[in-house]
């Protein structure tokens, strides 16, 4: 993706997410020189990996195949293992219309997954074989608002704003946006974007990014450069 292109999503995505009433922390409005100033008291925010998050998985149709997300807290591996303390994460996201984000379940994130705004949000579910690998016969289970509901392979739930459902982890799933754009939340546990995702087919979970101008704000994988 050019770093352009990334730079217009951002403004485009803050202002929807601002029309549906959703306020951002202070941070995500910093540019990287502000961040580069504030190193000293910011490391947790850097590890933890809060803000924005645009990717095209690595395949260069955004359009097409990709998210737009922001998080917004993180707890910290160390406490999810020991059983106590910061074991929660939050995102907000959006889903474009039709915008693919691909099929993929998680080795140990369990999360609520809620429509917030906008257009229905529709979740393709599969379950898995033994292994945990991607089973194209295998239904299952979910929660769609403390409401059990099995599922057979390749169901597509629909959710209408206000509307979530529990996924666990082994819950194959894909999701986008139908009939417009949607606003997302996610509350989870402990959010690891780098070690946590098994994607179906395989494909990144990064962009590559042509720096074509200047960012307009960082995202989580460019807190490298000021590490």
């Amino acid at each position: 993706m050019k770093r352009s292109e990334i730079n217009e999503i951002l403004r485009e995505g803050a202002a929807f997410i601002a029309q549906h009433g959703f306020v951002l922390p202070p941070f995500a409005f910093w540019s990287p020189q502000e961040f580069a100033a504030h190193r000293p008291a910011i490391g947790p925010l850097l590890e933890a990996r809060l803000g924005w998050d645009i990717t095209d998985y690595g395949q260069g149709r955004f359009a097409d195949l990709g998210l737009f997300l922001f998080t917004v807290r993180n707890g910290r591996q160390a406490d999810l293992k020991a059983g106590g303390g910061m074991c929660y994460a939050e995102k907000i996201m959006i889903s474009r219309q039709n915008q693919i984000s691909p099929m993929h379940r998680h080795y140990l994130k369990a999360e609520d997954i809620i429509n917030r705004g906008g257009a229905t949000l529709a979740i393709e579910l599969f379950g898995a074989a033994e292994d945990g690998s991607f089973d194209a016969n295998a239904g299952g289970v979910v929660y769609c608002d403390g409401v059990r509901r099995a599922f057979s392979a390749g169901e597509v739930l629909h959710l209408a704003p206000g509307e979530s459902v529990t996924l666990m982890p082994g819950d194959w799933h894909a999701f986008w946006g139908e009939g417009g754009d949607v606003l997302i939340g996610e509350v989870s546990t402990v959010n690891d974007d780098e070690t946590d995702n098994w994607f179906r087919d395989p494909i990144g979970r990064f962009p590559e990014i042509e720096e074509d101008e200047a960012p307009l704000h960082l995202l989580a994988p460019d807190y490298a450069r000021i590490a």
